[in-house]
């Protein structure tokens, strides 16, 4: 863990990510990266210099049931404000458009419901779970599909939502997530996308 948060914090202060006061809503999918996230943020607001909220909230899909309780319990032992959003994100993606390629949509459906939660609830700032492999592996796509050479920005200011999405995992690389999730034994919920 001390790699985890230390890999956070150097990102937090390379980008500038956390500010004193922000209120922080972590997207929690349930798979291992978001939920390591979550944990390390709620370990991180004990020490970091600016001191912020934390909330959670995960997206329903309307796919099939999930059980997302055992995240719930999770953000309650951490104390961290839990929110599950019910969306219909899958059957518009799968049912209605029918997508050849849904992860695009589904992408930005998912975050467009995230920036919406956060000016709701009145959080400043959207935390991803994406890490140093995920950038790697957009800069690939990009350069093969794009013929460019383009991945992520750690911190995005969405300026019409006025939220703003950090990656406070960018410098972890997925091993160590791997490794953090096993080891603290988080929920990891099975997704239930087709795709």
């Amino acid at each position: 863990m001390k790699r985890l948060l230390g890999d956070i914090r150097r990102a937090d202060e390379d980008f500038h990510m956390i500010a004193r006061g922000d209120r922080v809503a972590v997207g929690v999918s349930g798979g291992k990266d978001s939920l390591v996230l979550l944990y390390a943020l709620s370990l991180y607001r004990k020490f970091c210099a600016n001191s912020f909220e934390l909330s959670a909230v995960t997206l329903g899909m309307g796919l099939s049931p999930v059980d997302f309780s055992p995240v719930a319990e999770m953000c309650h032992r951490l104390e961290v404000p839990y929110t599950l959003r019910e969306t219909d994100i899958g059957d518009v993606v799968f049912n209605r458009r029918r997508e050849k390629n849904p992860c695009a949509l589904c992408s930005t459906l998912r975050r467009g419901a995230l920036t919406n939660f956060c000016q709701e609830i009145g959080a400043n700032k959207l935390a991803l779970g994406h890490h140093r492999d995920d950038a790697i592996e957009t800069l690939m796509m990009s350069l093969l599909f794009e013929g460019r050479l383009h991945t992520f920005h750690p911190v995005t200011y969405l300026s019409k939502q006025q939220v703003t999405q950090i990656r406070p995992m960018v410098y972890l690389p997925e091993k160590e997530i791997i490794h953090a999730a096993r080891k603290f034994g988080l929920p990891v919920t099975k997704s239930p996308c087709p795709a």
